[in-house]
């Protein structure tokens, strides 16, 4: 007699394969929820360089600059000249923080095209206008654009994710998942300037001018190539795990009960589409005024000798990225009817700035934190010591390169906010590489890889938290480890092929970005 055993159920399945998982991720959640707020994190950091600034100064520590070859000596914070510097400075840290005027100029374009709708509508169209066998590489393509909303992505996308995959015969389930991890494990990589690029290239800059001087100076264009060919490999990866991968897990099935008709719907009212039609034919002017006046080498746009590179479009480019999205905004709005009058329009602009209130209220910890560290000039210090060992190690530069990803990567896991964690590291590793012949701008694209990788699978990120509510609609049992056990895979591939791209870039010698070198 033959006795058929039953078969394990998917829940059962699944935490069969994944209790170490499970733990490793509770593991992280306690030691990330007993980590102080980043804003306090940069004062007790703070407090920290000013006694070690004090120790060093005590032993006479200094290094002999390689830029001019003057001697540089660590001040001590907590003496008189270093409290006086922390009070007198205090107010102009933070008013000439690079990323501040940046990211306000930019947030407040891009809120008038979220707030008005348009984000919103130009994602239904770009994820439920394809067929079944493209729908992955849609959702994953638009996880990557969709970070012009930057927090709002999630909200906008995870859904709409779901409602796509369910629209054409596939597991909604699914579809969350992909969603999500285009947006979070993707998340430095977009072909459309983003907030994120103003942020990242204001705090490479203040990093970079402590090995290369005054002078130094890098555009939120700096990764830009290298961000567009990023995002489309990361698509890519996205597909083919999900087909060769997720598609045949067992555990996809939505549960019979669910009802997810409140995560919204992709369909579009005619209003909303003519809306949608005539946002995108104005963006579409937009960006033909804007080429029509770059195109005379006399320009006053351009800079010297006609470069477009070190223009005034470029240290502008800040302020024409706002106004495009503005003008979207206004156009649909006004035609949608979500902005009926003139005042709405700064009205959505100050809806847009409160939203950042807690990215710049963390900017005025930071800017302290940097200031002090360069007037200490241990950064200095640091730099050249760790450029000297890397020198006399004869370590290859791609090791040096691999070793800073990982030790990153698992950082990010614990600290998820992107510029809190390259404000902690921008200043040793830029100048660092700096001294080592590896421009800023490579180094801010190494840390866009570490920043985005680890996200989508650590539960310290509040989007991970979202993301497992919104899962929840459709499988009630849903957990950490599942929604973790999803993202895996996905995670994993996609930083392991981005690395594999960053490598190439550098051997190839390709441009980061306009004006923007690798080596």
């Amino acid at each position: 007699m033959t006795v058929q055993r039953e078969a394990p159920s998917p829940d059962e399945a699944g935490a069969a394969r994944l209790p170490l998982v499970i733990r490793a991720l509770g593991v992280v959640e306690r030691a990330g929820n007993a980590l102080p707020h980043p804003f306090w994190l940069f004062w007790i950091l703070s407090a920290v360089l000013a006694v070690v600034s004090a120790v060093l100064a005590g032993l006479d520590v200094s290094v002999v600059s390689p830029a001019d070859h003057k001697t540089v000596v660590v001040q001590n914070l907590l003496s008189g000249d270093g409290l006086a510097m922390a009070v007198s400075t205090m107010v102009s840290n933070f008013a000439e923080f690079p990323p501040m005027a940046t990211i306000v100029v930019v947030i407040m374009g891009v809120a008038v095209a979220e707030r008005s709708g348009f984000l919103s509508a130009a994602m239904k169209v770009g994820v439920a206008r394809v067929p079944a066998s493209w729908v992955v590489f849609a959702v994953a393509f638009a996880g990557t654009v969709a970070h012009v909303a930057s927090a709002a992505a999630y909200i906008i996308l995870v859904p709409l994710g779901g409602l796509a995959f369910r629209a054409v015969g596939r597991s909604p389930i699914l579809g969350i998942v992909v969603a999500y991890t285009s947006i979070a494990s993707g998340y430095d990589a977009s072909p459309v300037p983003t907030p994120n690029d103003a942020i990242f290239a204001g705090i490479t800059t203040a990093a970079a001018k402590i090995a290369g001087g005054d002078d130094a100076y890098v555009s939120p264009l700096s990764n830009w190539f290298f961000n567009i060919a990023s995002s489309l490999l990361l698509a890519t990866v996205i597909t083919l795990v999900t087909r060769w991968v997720l598609a045949k897990r067992p555990d996809l099935d939505p549960d019979p009960d669910a009802d997810a008709e409140d995560l919204g719907t992709l369909h579009l009212s005619e209003r909303e589409r003519s809306a949608l039609r005539r946002a995108l034919l104005a963006l579409g002017g937009g960006l033909v005024l804007v080429v029509a006046a770059l195109a005379p080498t006399s320009s006053p746009l351009r800079g010297a000798g006609g470069s477009i590179v070190e223009s005034p479009f470029i240290d502008g480019i800040a302020a024409v990225v706002a106004v495009l999205f503005a003008l979207t905004g206004i156009v649909y709005g006004a035609r949608s009817g979500s902005i009926a009058k003139p005042g709405d329009v700064p009205k959505l602009m100050a809806a847009g700035v409160k939203q950042m209130a807690p990215v710049l209220v963390l900017f005025f910890a930071i800017a302290q934190f940097l200031a002090y560290f360069d007037w200490t000039h241990i950064g200095d210090v640091l730099a050249v010591r760790a450029a000297e060992l890397l020198e006399h190690s004869g370590m290859p530069i791609v090791v040096v390169f691999l070793l800073i990803l990982l030790l990153l990567t698992v950082v990010n896991v614990m600290v998820t906010s992107g510029s809190a964690m390259w404000a902690l590291a921008a200043p040793v590793l830029v100048p660092m590489l700096m001294l080592a012949h590896v421009p800023a701008e490579t180094t801010q694209a190494l840390f866009r890889i570490a920043d985005s990788g680890s996200t989508a699978i650590t539960p310290m990120s509040p989007y991970f938290v979202m993301a497992l509510g919104f899962l929840q609609r459709y499988r009630k049992d849903a957990g950490i480890g599942t929604l973790a056990a999803y993202t895996l895979p996905l995670a994993i591939a996609m930083t392991a092929a981005w690395t594999l791209l960053f490598l190439a870039w550098w051997a190839l010698g390709i441009p980061l970005g306009p004006g923007a070198p690798v080596r």
